[in-house]
């Protein structure tokens, strides 16, 4: 195994039927990170999280968790637990006898378990749930409960798959804060699968974007969002997405196919006095700001940020104005062009 990696995926592909699951997947890492494996629908993400996991067995390739390598190991011997989308609970079990299953089957003293059960209860707010069965509990106390079986395997590498889809958004945002602070003060090592791009930038240290089974870029939400590697990257990352232009629009350019503009880097001015003429298509009002949909040469998709409320009537004609430096170029396959 290469570097410092924890984790490490090498060339790993899976298909079925010949048909393609994930191709050429390569990524490294560290321990006591959170990583999403972010994407839409189809794209390879759970797939991959199932090959980490040992569910599914790559065709291609070879995966190291902690210096071992596991290409062919069984999931039960893979020192990792995970959290589902679904809960995976014992409707029968009550939350106690539920965190500590795996411990019982795996002949934990009772001592130690009541220790581990008490010490995960008390993380993950549970304390005096623990005789209810899980149809006398909320959605969230139930991820709660998955969460603390989790902790009780004391594995030092958690995989987590959609575990927060079930639950309404206001849930979701404080959930998601639970499940970071306990990464943090547990120093878990976190893969984490989501469609669900807010859930990514907010909690990982990496992200991974993929699309078609294939890893579209790697880095920090920071990197996808200010350096979009291509345009899918480019329109998936950031709400509203990164409008993208031809490169027609513009006189004085270096040589690319395709310009992007984030929205809070664009400025409306008066008709006739910017870079660009547009028309208003429609205006948002999100409360602490207004998207303002343009149109330019019957080209929809340029999308304005303006603080509070900004009401302009559909129809309008006015002028947006930014900075050279504030434009991405991409090259006529879609991919970045770096300013030199």
């Amino acid at each position: 195994m290469t570097g410092e990696a924890f984790v490490e995926l090498k060339d790993v592909a899976k298909r079925w039927n010949g048909q393609l699951g994930v191709e050429n997947i390569s990524l490294e890492i560290e321990q006591g990170s959170f990583v999403a494996l972010l994407g839409p629908s189809g794209c390879g993400k759970s797939t991959s999280l199932r090959l980490l996991a040992g569910l599914e067995l790559p065709d291609e390739g070879s995966i190291w968790i902690d210096g071992r390598d596991v290409t062919t190991s069984a999931a039960s011997d893979r020192n990792l637990s995970m959290v589902f989308q679904s809960y995976a609970l014992f409707p029968h079990l009550s939350v106690a006898e539920n965190v500590v299953f795996g411990l019982k089957v795996r002949r934990v003293p009772r001592a130690e378990r009541n220790e581990k059960l008490g010490n995960a209860l008390k993380i993950t707010g549970l304390e005096g749930l623990e005789d209810r069965k899980p149809s006398e509990l909320s959605g969230g106390q139930r991820q709660r409960v998955a969460l603390a079986r989790a902790i009780v395997a004391g594995q030092k590498l958690c995989l987590m798959d959609e575990p927060l889809s079930n639950l309404d958004a206001k849930l979701r945002a404080s959930v998601r804060k639970d499940i970071k602070k306990l990464q943090r003060d547990l120093g878990i090592t976190v893969v984490y699968v989501t469609h669900d791009q807010t859930e990514a930038m907010s909690m990982a240290d990496k992200v991974v974007l993929m699309k078609d089974g294939r890893i579209q870029q790697i880095g920090s939400p920071d990197d996808l969002y200010n350096r979009p590697a291509n345009t899918f990257v480019a329109e998936f990352v950031g709400a509203p997405p990164m409008a993208l232009l031809d490169f027609h629009v513009l006189d004085g350019l270096q040589e690319c196919q395709t310009l992007g503009l984030r929205a809070e880097k664009i400025t409306i001015v008066p008709f006739g006095t910017g870079r660009l003429s547009c028309t208003v298509s429609e205006a948002e009002f999100l409360g602490s700001e207004t998207l303002i949909g343009l149109e330019h040469d019957g080209v929809v998709g340029l999308t304005v940020l303006q603080p509070g409320l900004a009401m302009l009537a559909e129809g309008e004609r006015i002028d947006i104005t930014f900075n050279d430096e504030d434009l991405h170029m991409f090259n006529e396959v879609g991919e970045r062009i770096d300013r030199h």
